[in-house]
């Protein structure tokens, strides 16, 4: 799954065919390292979405909008003086880096015809947008990168831009037989990792594809292979480096199953045999539906990254408040022992001698002899008060503990079950809905801002527009999943009715389900299942290859007095195991 320079010089190919000629008309910066281009060609309108982020640079052709903040970045307006009606005149890669050059002509304030570049770099973590005048001096850039960042290039304004060697790879396009030959069969290492790692813009998969192509065993050593065989993977190659150049590319996705597994801009035909080989309109199409999700989720995470921590901290605090109120109940086990040595020294204490260190009696509890030790400095009388006292002193310790302990994991399995719903939400509404439990909870202050600055109305609660997830079974029945705590209560006691039936994994956090009997009074098996499906994929034991489900009719499931968000109580239930698998189970899009 990488975006190589291979992939790189597919995009680079649909762009100049797309986008050649066409006019900026509009320039968006959804994100804090996002950009959405949209232009005008004679085609049609164009939308070019660009992402810097470190954890999943893309770029590709688009036909979604995304919404933009009321106030646009710095960068944004930058980019809108300069670029905005400008018209693209080249689209290139240098090499195969994961560069891309978008050179734009535009009149500046003096009516003069001027070109500018925005220079996109797919670098991972590196990743960034770079706005460059005809020289390639940096004007801005949507990451600034100083010395104290970067000890290899500096990307602030003003700076000349050029393209880091960070490491040491042969141009691929400009590679001959002999070059390739002495390279790769010098490294001492398995032969796919010696292409991959001798060549700029070659992937650990298209390296793997080559060597499939060629006949040979990728992850065989290097030195296992002579010189016929290196030709032969030459010439897979040259064919590759053809392809480029020639811009014949076929962009393909492979599964395992349901699952995509890889993409590559030529066809994986090592994936033919044991999985299934899609191919793809164009390169963007293929971007845009792999990552689509991926790059959703990935927002969502980094968004909650604050949520995440505060809940992760409190569940940390109070599992070692719990682990030392067990070890200290476990001291007080003794109890019962004190107690009987007490009774049995009021009993038997008279035969006890002065300075005696113990005394063996009968246990009329057990009919068996006891020995109890003395502190020879006391009577009897003494030392049976002195073990009434522990006694005393363990009972109350346990009763405290006994209800102390019952307070505590209460509150575990509440984080855990916010924990889960950080794990499940889809979009930044579930998050409001989330921070504002913890709000609830006194693990969060609220605090309400005005736009000008002023502390505002701390009472005042967001506007809550996160809904349940609602399904579709196979047999038309609705089923409807909560997000969160909020959502589980609201879903199991204001919106389900009686005959309704509630699903939940069993001993561990997760969505409460309901489904809809629309008064019938025996849903079908199949929905059962389904039901489950999705109660277990909606928990923390989705990875699981099964976990339990307890199901029952709503009217049966109650809510404790004073109880958490989301925990509720039932004594009689069904129960089966299910597979979080919701393959093919109707997602009704809200």
């Amino acid at each position: 799954m990488a975006f190589d320079g291979v992939t790189i010089a597919n995009v680079v190919s649909e762009l100049k065919q797309e986008l050649m000629g066409g006019r900026v008309y509009k320039i968006a910066q959804p994100e804090d390292d996002e950009l959405l281009l949209t232009i005008k060609t004679n085609d049609g309108q164009r939308r070019l979405f660009i992402s810097a982020g470190a954890s999943l640079p893309l770029i590709y052709l688009t036909e979604n909008n995304k919404p933009s903040p009321a106030t646009a970045p710095n960068f944004c307006m930058l980019l809108r003086k300069h670029l905005q009606n400008g018209r693209i005149v080249d689209v290139s890669q240098p090499g195969l880096e994961r560069i891309i050059r978008i050179d734009v002509e535009h009149l500046d304030e003096m009516g003069d015809l001027c070109r500018k570049t925005l220079i996109v770099e797919i670098m991972g973590k590196h990743s960034n947008i770079i706005f460059c005048d005809s020289e390639d001096r940096i004007i801005d850039s949507i990451k600034r990168v100083s010395a104290a960042v970067s000890s290899v290039r500096e990307v602030l304004p003003g700076k000349s831009y050029f393209v880091a060697e960070t490491q040491d790879k042969l141009d691929a396009l400009t590679t001959d037989y002999d070059t390739f030959y002495q390279t790769v069969s010098a490294k001492p290492q398995p032969l796919f990792k010696a292409v991959y790692g001798s060549f700029t813009g070659i992937s650990p998969i298209l390296a793997q594809e080559l060597c499939y192509r060629a006949g040979l065993d990728g992850e065989t050593a290097t030195a296992a292979f002579g010189e016929a065989d290196y030709y032969k993977l030459y010439l897979e190659f040259e064919k590759l480096i053809e392809t480029i150049t020639e811009e014949h590319f076929a962009p393909c996705i492979a599964y395992d199953g349901k699952k995509p597994v890889e993409f590559a801009a030529i066809p994986l035909t090592l994936y033919e045999n044991g999985q299934n080989l899609i191919s793809c309109e164009s390169m963007s199409s293929l971007l845009e539906t792999y990552y689509a999700e991926k790059n959703a989720l990935t927002r969502i995470h980094q968004k909650s990254a604050d949520l995440r921590r505060i809940v992760q901290t409190a569940l940390e605090r109070n599992v070692k408040k719990y682990d030392l109120q067990i070890r200290q109940m476990q001291d007080t086990e003794k109890r019962e022992k004190y107690r009987i040595y007490g009774e049995l020294l009021n009993t038997y204490g008279y035969s006890a001698k002065p300075g005696d260190k113990s005394i063996e009696v009968i246990n009329y509890y057990t009919n068996e002899p006891m020995t109890i030790p003395l502190d020879e400095t006391l009577s009897a009388t003494d030392n049976a008060k002195k073990y009434f006292e522990k006694y005393n002193k363990m009972k109350r310790t346990y009763e405290a503990l006994t209800e102390l302990t019952q307070e505590v994991k209460t509150e575990i399995d509440h984080l855990e079950s916010v924990s889960a719903a950080l794990d499940i939400a889809v979009q930044e509404d579930d998050l409001v809905e989330i921070k504002e439990e913890l709000i609830e909870s006194g693990y969060i202050r609220r605090r309400d801002f005005n736009q000008k600055g002023k502390k505002g109305n701390v009472n005042k609660k967001p506007k809550i527009t996160s809904n349940p997830f609602h399904y579709i079974s196979s047999d038309g029945f609705h089923i409807y999943v909560g997000k969160n705590n909020f959502q589980n209560d609201e879903l199991t006691f204001q919106f389900a009715t009686g005959n309704d039936w509630w699903f939940h994994a069993k001993g561990m956090p997760g969505s409460h389900v309901i489904v809809k009997s629309e008064g019938v009074e025996e849903l079908p098996d199949r929905t059962f299942e389904e039901a489950a499906r999705l109660a277990a994929f909606y928990s923390k034991g989705r990875g699981a290859d099964k976990v339990e489900i307890d199901y029952i009719q709503k009217k049966h499931v109650k809510k404790p007095s004073g109880g958490k968000p989301g925990f509720v109580v039932y004594y009689t239930n069904y129960s089966m195991m299910a597979a979080g698998d919701i393959e093919g189970i109707e997602l009704i899009e809200q």
